[in-house]
């Protein structure tokens, strides 16, 4: 049950080096990103798989040395679009019609509707709509991931810049937004692992509207 495994994991503070998630575990997680909703169905953002210890290494410079992105296996970093272009709008309405083998009047004039607005938006606000996004997608992963019962932590404590400048973001188009090691929790040196969950009451957090 989903709920169990989400009562299950937690922000994991250690993990452990000697143990790798296998290739099936993290493309599942991937795949989760992947079929996340999206704006318009837009996906403006991209997922990179970094496993490369030297890559791994620069980026946990310029992230505050957390100890987990490189004692994980896999790194994961969610880049979205820096705007929203014609050309981008364009690839995926074409891509919906190509597959679905079929045109619509209908869909058609939402893609028109689309290309008159948002690439006459400033492109901060164009950006930060599509990192909206991608943040669904961040969450589904989470999911995924405590799904297969393999430890992921989400990071913001990054130095954005540095990063789209190691992994060459910027010449992509592409801006990061979060990143998220994956790998399983090691006891011993994490001091949360033991700790119960700590969340606000149903009654401090829903509201009924009847």
């Amino acid at each position: 049950m989903l709920l169990e495994k989400l009562n299950w994991r937690y922000a994991t503070k250690k993990m452990d080096p000697a143990k790798a998630v296998s290739d099936d575990k993290v493309e599942r997680i991937v795949e989760a990103a992947r079929l996340a909703p999206t704006s318009s169905g837009l996906q403006p953002f991209e997922v990179y798989v970094v496993t490369n210890p030297e890559v791994r290494e620069k980026i946990k410079a310029i992230a505050w040395n957390q100890a987990q992105i490189t004692d994980g296996s896999h790194l994961l970093v969610f880049a979205a679009w820096d705007n929203y272009t014609a050309d981008r709008i364009n690839h995926m309405f074409d891509l919906v019609n190509e597959v679905r083998g079929v045109r619509n009047e209908g869909w058609e004039n939402y893609r028109q509707m689309l290309l008159a607005s948002y690439p006459q938006r400033d492109a901060q606000l164009n950006y930060e709509h599509a990192a909206r996004q991608a943040y669904i997608a961040v969450g589904l992963s989470l999911a995924q991931a405590a799904f297969e019962e393999v430890d992921a932590t989400p990071m913001e404590g990054f130095d954005p810049a540095s990063l789209d400048e190691i992994l060459g973001l910027r010449e992509r188009g592409l801006r990061s937004v979060v990143i998220i090691p994956l790998g399983y929790r090691q006891p011993e040196g994490d001091w949360l692992v033991n700790l119960e969950k700590v969340r606000r009451p149903r009654d401090q957090f829903v509201t009924d509207v009847k």
